[in-house]
């Protein structure tokens, strides 16, 4: 039976969320091992509980099972909490600008999809960020999310939206609520969209994913890309946005490929580009990874460096990482010893694909700020 709620460890503390719900709330240790308790006792949920749930969500829980209405998550000795999964990089769309550069149609079969799964809930991730390519072309999606989803991960799923009108999908995001369905919006008429993804019937497609998402009152945010191709579109995808009411943000700065690949910054607006706030760290392969399609794990998207395939080492691979993300922070190469290091506009990876890419100075490093090609936003 689907739970209602999700209790669970993140980080030093420990949290009461609802599938579906933007909103959660922290409780006490002894609140969550009282939930504990309850769970393997197959108790009534605790009255504090059904109080927190109904003030918090409107929902009635009052006096019912344990089973079925709170999934009560396991500490983790691993430490890690959000992680985001490549489940193909297959794609419908022929975007310019993307980061992938190939995007093959290949990845983990249905088993491996299920272990990987399980090795992240083993690692303690809670959030989990499924994308692509285009991750409902995948044909393991469907029962991969569910599988997630069924284990108390809060998923985000990013999507260009194409397909979200399929009834599969509708169903089964209204069966297991999505945490958020964040899409990318490339213009605001048919030309300027197809103009970016290079193929026809895109933005009718698009059109009718969003008309079913948002009738199905899914929880949706814009990525807004602006592109050379459709940056005369900029203010009308805003106001679009605005239109549906829907929670959007402008993504202007392309990035080279993952192989440090030059192409999509040949894409991007020079008009739109934005100077980046200083870099003040994250917590990419301590308390975060990213796993592409074959099960082989990196401290981010970007930092790939030293992958280590969790299919070979499981969870315990994991170990590794948080050194591997101390390394590949160093200041090597030309930012080596560099006395605007402390305050870089984008980490020490970033900064590679940049510089394997050969991409001007002033779109990472603050050595090229004589250059009046930049905004500031």
């Amino acid at each position: 039976m689907p739970h209602k709620l999700i209790a669970s460890p993140f980080l030093d503390g420990h949290l009461l969320l609802r599938p579906g719900a933007r909103s959660g709330t922290r409780i006490p240790a002894d609140h969550y091992e009282q939930l504990r308790a309850a769970a393997a006792a197959g108790q009534t949920l605790p009255r504090w509980a059904a109080d927190t749930a109904a003030s918090t969500w409107g929902l009635d829980v009052a006096g019912l099972s344990m089973q079925g209405t709170v999934l009560v998550r396991e500490p983790s000795t691993y430490g890690y909490c959000r992680a985001s999964w490549e489940i193909n990089l297959g794609c419908n769309y022929g975007c310019p600008h993307c980061y992938l550069g190939e995007r093959p149609v290949a990845g983990l079969g249905w088993e491996d999809k299920v272990r990987l799964l399980d090795i992240m809930r083993e690692a303690g991730v809670l959030w989990l960020q499924i994308t692509g390519g285009e991750p409902t072309m995948d044909r393991d999606f469907e029962g991969a999310y569910r599988y997630a989803w069924l284990a108390g991960m809060m998923l985000t799923i990013s999507t260009n939206g194409s397909l979200l009108w399929r009834p599969d999908l509708l169903r089964l995001f209204r069966d297991c609520p999505p945490y958020r369905l964040v899409i990318s919006l490339y213009g605001a008429s048919e030309v300027g969209y197809e103009r970016v993804t290079q193929r026809r019937g895109s933005w009718k497609a698009f059109q009718r994913g969003m008309a079913a998402a948002s009738a199905a009152g899914l929880p949706l945010r814009l990525n807004l890309v602006v592109t050379e191709a459709n940056a005369h579109e900029a203010d009308a995808m805003a106001a679009l946005a605005e239109e549906w009411g829907i929670e959007h943000h402008a993504y202007t700065n392309m990035t080279p490929t993952i192989s440090g690949g030059g192409e999509p910054l040949l894409a991007q607006s020079a008009a739109h580009l934005r100077r980046r706030k200083p870099f003040a760290g994250c917590n990419a392969g301590h308390t975060f990874f990213h796993a592409d399609p074959h099960g082989l794990v990196s401290i981010c998207k970007v930092g790939r460096d030293d992958r280590i395939d969790l299919m070979a080492e499981g969870a315990d691979g994991l170990l590794r990482l948080g050194a591997i993300a101390d390394r590949l922070m160093l200041r090597t190469g030309g930012c080596e010893g560099c006395a605007l290091s402390g305050t870089c506009r984008v980490c020490r990876p970033l900064a590679k694909h940049y510089q394997e890419a050969r991409a001007p100075l002033h779109s990472y490093c603050q050595h090229g700020d004589n250059t009046k090609e930049m905004v500031t936003s």
